[in-house]
């Protein structure tokens, strides 16, 4: 089956350009197209594509619509591949496109788009998962400053920083300074290189102000956490001050499920099929987790992990990991019953549940961070959907007795688990014909 893909730009010859180059493509399938904002909105809502491939400047203002529109629609369709077409190298709408990270996003130059098989790499790429920007943009966001005079090596340090993109808090970090310090430095540092640049080298120093100013601007809206952590968590870490590496402990429901005979499917279907079941997958599992308060940890393969009062505390998070597991079934077969008509394989999911402490922490570095739960009580959750045929859930013995209204379940025979010395108590449901 082909992936699905929308197309969206104002320009009606470079529309039917781009796309009659993804028509040419046997794997491609071209669902809809639109001119402007709501177009995209609407179109993509409609079509639910697996990628869409849009312009950024279109009306009503001719700004940056095409990048807020493919936000709007990931937002509501998590995993659908993204790919802008510009005609601007300028690197701060590839980082205005990347605030919320770079999975499932392209960036490509329109003037050449139609070199090689640019436009069908991309597109491929992003309906995976995976990420490309024009080496144009890359050489951009990288290239070095020339300029007259020499820099300290702590200046020089500091302008390797700005051009990779770093935030102004994290710069304080590793430099063991205050923002304030930063931002001090920064502007006596753009000063320096404007007294002894050239005019030709003047472009190169607007531009770098220009992505600074982009970072900056992100800070301040809190967005820069936010691209990074989990829904909530950024919020959470600028209220109370948490720095990488501080752990807490909680009480906390984790949930996780896995598509039963996963392997067998992968080597029976194409890839790119199977690229497509998986974002939608992803995008009903990601709903119905959300819909009951829980905070997707990591979507691995087929695999999802899910925290329930983590990072803000739930007082029935083992009640709302329950409802979102007979949601997340529920989902998947209604999925299923489409893909029967399609000619698809279906997905079984196995989910398993547990209640109990765990330590939960911002791990990383400056650049790269990971909101992490850990603890046994996530390792026993993993244990357990291992025990879940194709449609079941089983339940730990602190989520079952946490539970004010439990599931009518099959009381499981305790067995020993890897990890544990002693043999797990668990509940399965729905229970087995006897």
């Amino acid at each position: 089956m082909a992936i699905t893909v929308f197309l969206a730009d104002d320009n009606l010859l470079i529309r039917e350009g781009v796309k009659a180059l993804i028509e040419l493509d046997g794997d491609f399938e071209l669902v809809g197209t639109a001119a402007d904002f709501d177009g995209l909105v609407a179109g993509a809502e409609a079509a639910e594509p697996q990628v869409v491939v849009t312009d950024i400047r279109m009306p009503p203002s001719f700004q940056r619509e095409g990048i807020e529109a493919a936000k709007l629609v990931r937002k509501r369709h998590p995993g659908t591949g993204i790919v802008i077409l510009s005609q601007y190298d300028d690197p701060e709408y590839a980082v205005s496109l990347l605030a919320d990270g770079a999975a499932g996003y392209a960036y490509l130059l329109k003037d050449r788009v139609a070199e090689g098989d640019q436009l069908a790499r991309a597109i491929r790429e992003v309906a995976t998962g995976g990420s490309m920007l024009d080496p144009a943009i890359v050489a951009a966001l990288t290239r070095p400053i020339q300029r007259n005079g020499e820099l300290d090596p702590a200046d020089e340090d500091l302008l390797k920083k700005v051009a990779q993109g770093m935030p102004i808090k994290a710069m304080a970090v590793a430099l063991r300074t205050t923002p304030a310090d930063i931002d001090i430095r920064i502007e006596r540092l753009f000063k320096h290189l404007a007294e002894g640049i050239t005019a030709g080298n003047g472009a190169a120093v607007d531009r770098l102000r220009q992505l600074h100013g982009a970072i900056v601007e992100r800070e301040e809206q809190g967005e820069t956490l936010s691209r990074l952590l989990p829904g909530g968590l950024a919020d959470k870490l600028r209220r109370e001050g948490r720095r990488i590496g501080e752990t807490e402990e909680l009480e906390v429901t984790v949930l996780m499920s896995d598509i039963r005979g996963y392997s067998g499917i992968a080597e029976r279907t194409d890839p790119s099929h199977l690229a497509g079941q998986l974002n939608r997958h992803r995008a009903v599992m990601n709903r119905a987790i959300l819909d009951q308060g829980g905070t997707v940890m990591q979507f691995i393969g087929d695999a999802v992990m899910a925290v329930f009062g983590a990072p803000e505390p739930l007082l029935d998070h083992a009640a709302k990991a329950v409802e979102a597991a007979v949601a997340m079934h529920r989902a998947q077969e209604a999925v299923n019953k489409e893909w029967e008509t399609e000619g698809k394989e279906p997905f079984g999911l196995g989910i398993g549940v547990s209640t109990g402490r765990v330590a939960a922490a911002v791990l990383g570095s400056d650049e790269r961070l990971e909101y992490t739960v850990v603890g046994d009580t996530v390792n026993l959750s993993q244990r357990l959907q291992q025990w879940a045929e194709p449609g079941e859930t089983v339940l730990s013995q602190g989520t079952y007795g946490a539970l004010d209204h439990p599931p009518d379940v099959d009381v499981l025979e305790p067995a020993l688990v890897k990890g544990r010395t002693a043999a797990v108590a668990a509940y399965r449901f729905p229970r087995r014909p006897s």
